[in-house]
């Protein structure tokens, strides 16, 4: 799962690769928000910790595949 952070005044969002579930994910975004703390571990096992209240944004969405090399013609 793929996850994107817009965080404020920050010029770039974080993406974590995530083996959570598009549900499970929701439901940490949303507990966080009320918590005060956004914490997500990636595929690798690092940990994301984003303050709650400098969270913009939050995208979530299969992780796509791009192909590698060129497609015959």
């Amino acid at each position: 799962m793929e996850v994107k952070i817009g965080v404020q005044h920050a010029p770039r969002e974080i993406i974590v690769e995530s083996a959570q579930t598009q549900d499970e994910v929701e439901t940490t975004v949303t507990k966080a928000l009320t918590e005060g703390v956004l914490q997500l571990v990636d595929e690798k096992g690092r940990r994301v910790i984003v303050p709650a209240d400098k969270v913009a944004y939050v995208e979530i969405a299969e992780t796509s595949h791009r192909p590698v090399g060129f497609m015959p013609s």
